[in-house]
Order: structure tokens, then sequence, then C-alpha cells
């Protein structure tokens, strides 16, 4: 308990942990109040990848300026942070404004199977999703720092606050609002988060004294170019799968959200806590010149992970359908709803596995600063789904995610590959 990669793993855990429970209950909500019919299609295609770019954004924040932070100390790191916060601010205002003037472009894009009346709900929620993106930029640059720091509390309930907000103004506004609560709640609880954030890190900032940042603005704006290629690929992975549900029939896209948090949940339990508390660890073996124990570190974490990721899927597997019905069969998602939900399961369960080994692996590789194996591998996923799905012409719900379970594991496979034929030079250079 004294090792701060242990205390550090447990906080998130425990943040995350709490996060996906009172996310279990948001998902019951809706699907208690939408079922699997069209207007739940219209907030799955705009909240699902909405919260990926969000979740692309945060993370490369926090890759990209966790070991810059690490290598300064004191007033040169809080320097450092306020001239990121300068700098990105702008950014993230700009990525939410063209959220929302592009809206109806990117919903054609990515759910081009929507009738008419649920295409322009999924345009209006995506528009009000999209004021999340700029709060959760900015409160992902306050991680940063509390990382560095080794302070995880701050930022381990960041998908609690995010769901429990959205249950809130689900139930309060529901009656006049309709789907579009959901999007509210969840623009307001990024929000929260960032003033949280914000307040945490208050007193270290005003305490600093003021000195100038001689890092040029080219090298910081750059930074993050790398994970945010890596973190995008991955992402597109369930993007493509989502907007080819369209297609299938209406519901489809709903159920394959509602599978999500059967994988969701468990992955974000499991890579989070490792991956999160692994990087400022990492990234001081690095600087200590210390690859060995670093990759040695990397490796006993991927063995852990894949026995617990293996475990956990055949566990939902098997008990798919009696745990769907008991999460989620009330109000309008009837017994057809969970016959097929349970079949959607079925082929997207096993993308845990090569989901969770690769995002362990890639975000280790990040924190020892070699980021091209991890980037080139981000493309394969979506690459060997895109594949397999059109080859196939899939249509069954039972082969909906078999191309994104397939491109996990082949991404994982080949990120692995690479990092075993470029360790013997990695420890040379070290």
């Amino acid at each position: 308990m004294e090792s701060p990669l242990v205390r550090g793993g447990l906080t998130l855990a425990g943040g995350v942990l709490t996060g996906n429970l009172v996310g279990i209950l948001r998902v019951s909500i809706t699907a208690s109040l939408l079922g699997t019919e069209s207007r739940a299609d219209s907030l799955a295609v705009a909240m699902g990848p909405l919260d990926t770019l969000n979740s692309v954004l945060i993370n490369s924040m926090v890759f990209a300026f966790v070991p810059m932070l690490t290598a300064h100390a004191g007033a040169e790191r809080s320097a450092l942070f306020r001239k990121l916060r300068s700098a990105f601010l702008w950014v993230f205002v700009a990525v939410s404004l063209a959220v929302m003037a592009l809206a109806p472009w990117v919903m054609r894009a990515l759910a081009p199977g929507l009738k008419a009346d649920s295409f322009q709900a999924a345009v209006l929620i995506l528009r009000v999703l999209a004021l999340s993106t700029t709060a959760s930029g900015v409160a992902s640059l306050y991680w940063a720092l509390l990382y560095t720091e080794r302070r995880f509390g701050p930022t381990a309930f960041y998908q609690a606050t995010l769901n429990l907000f959205t249950i809130l103004a689900a139930v309060t506004l529901w009656r006049w609002l309709g789907v579009y609560a959901f999007a509210i709640g969840y623009a307001a609880g990024a929000c929260a988060q960032l003033v949280l954030a914000h307040h945490a890190v208050r007193g270290s900032l005003a305490a600093s004294p003021q000195v100038p940042c001689n890092i040029h603005w080219r090298a910081i704006l750059a930074k993050p170019a790398f994970f945010l290629v890596y973190a995008a690929g991955l992402g597109l992975n369930i993007t493509f799968t989502r907007a080819y549900a369209t297609h299938v029939g209406p519901g489809m896209a709903a159920a394959l959200e509602y599978c999500m948090r059967g994988v969701g949940v468990p992955l974000a339990i499991l890579v989070n806590p490792l991956a999160n508390s692994l990087l400022p660890e990492i990234a001081r073996l690095r600087s200590q010149f210390r690859l060995g124990e670093a990759l040695r570190l990397i490796d006993r974490t991927v063995g852990l992970a894949a026995l617990i990721a293996v475990a956990g899927c055949a566990f939902a597997l098997l008990f798919r359908e009696p745990a769907i019905a008991l999460l989620f069969q009330r109000g309008k998602f009837t017994s057809e709803s969970t016959r097929l939900v349970s079949l959607v399961f079925l082929g997207l369960g096993p993308t845990l596995i090569g989901w969770s080994l690769f995002e362990i692996t890639a975000r280790s590789l990040f924190a020892l600063d070699r980021p091209w194996a991890p980037v080139l591998a981000a493309l394969v996923p979506v690459m060997v789904n895109a594949g397999l799905t059109l080859r196939l012409g899939i249509s069954q719900p039972q082969w909906i995610g078999v191309g994104a379970s397939t491109g996990a594991l082949s991404g994982f496979a080949v990120v692995f590959l690479l990092a075993l034929l470029n360790r013997r030079r990695w420890l040379q250079q070290g």
C-alpha cells in the first residue's frame, strides 16, 4: 500500500467502479424509457461518437503532457500548465463549435441508415452534447497536472459525475424534453467535473510564483498528435460498427449501445486504473534511464490483464441473457429487446480481450515515449473490421460485433509484435 502505483490504481479503480455502477443505472433508465425504438437509436448514434471524441481528447492530453509535466517541478511546472491551458482552451472551443456546425454532415456519415425523424433528433442531440467537449478537454489538462502530483482522487469520479448528472436530468426533465434531457445532463456533468478539477489545483497554482515558460508553442501543440491519431484510430473500430448497424434495421444501433455497457464496464475497470497509474511510474523510470524495469513492469501488467480479460469475457458470454434481463428488462425494454441485445453481445463481447490488452500495451509505450508502434497498430482494428464486415455482408444480430472483436484482437497482436521486435533496440538506446 506504500507503492504509489498500488495506491493510485486502487483510487482509480474505486472511481471507475463507482462510475460504471452509476452508468449501469443510467443505461437501465434509458432502456426503461426508450427500449430499442427509434429514439434510442438517435441517442446512441449521437452520444456514442461524441463520448468517443471526448475520450480521445482527454486521453491525448493526459498521455501527452503527464511525461512533460513530470520532467518539470515547482514554478516551472505551474508555468507550463498555464501555457497548456491557454493554448488548448481555444482548441477545444473550436472543436465544440465545429461539431455543432457540422452536425448534420457528421450524422450522415455516422448514422446513414436512420430515418428522417430519427436523423433530425440525432443532429440536435449531438449539438447539445458538443458543449461537453470544451469542458472535458480543459478538465483533462487539470488531470494531467494532478496525475503528475500523484493525486488521483479528484479525477477518479469523472464518469460517475457524468452519469449522475445524466440520470438527474433524465428523471427531472423527461416529461418536458424527452430524449434531449439525456444530452443536457451529460453536458452539465462535464461542466461540473471541470469545476471540481479546477478547485483541486487552485491552491497550488495560486501559491506558485509566476515565471515564464520557455517551451515553444509549436512543441506544445504538436505533443498530443501521436496519441490523438492513435486514439482516433482505435475509436473508429466501434464507430464503424455502430454506423453499419443503422443499415441493418431499427433498434440495432441502440442494441449495440446497450452491449457496449457490457464491454465498457469491465474494460474501464481493467484498463483505466492500470494504465493511468502506470503512466507516471513508467515516465519516472524512463527519466531515470531504467527502461529494463519499465518493460518488466509492462510485461507483468499485460499478463495479469490478459488473465482477467479472458475470464471476464467467458463469464459475460455465459450469463449474458439473464444479466441483460435483470438490468434492463422493464418499461419499454421488452423480452424481445433482451433477446436482440443478447444476440448482439455474442459477437461484440470478445472485443473486451483485444481492446483491453491493446490499450494497456499502447498506453505504456506512450509513457516510454515510443509512440510509433501503437499509432501504426491503431489503424489495424478498423481496417480488419471494415474488410470483414463488408466482405461478408453481415446482417444478423449475432454477427454485427464480430468485425469489431476480430479487429481489436488483430490490433493487439500487431502492437505486441512491434514491441517485441523493437525491445532490444529500445534497451540499447536507453
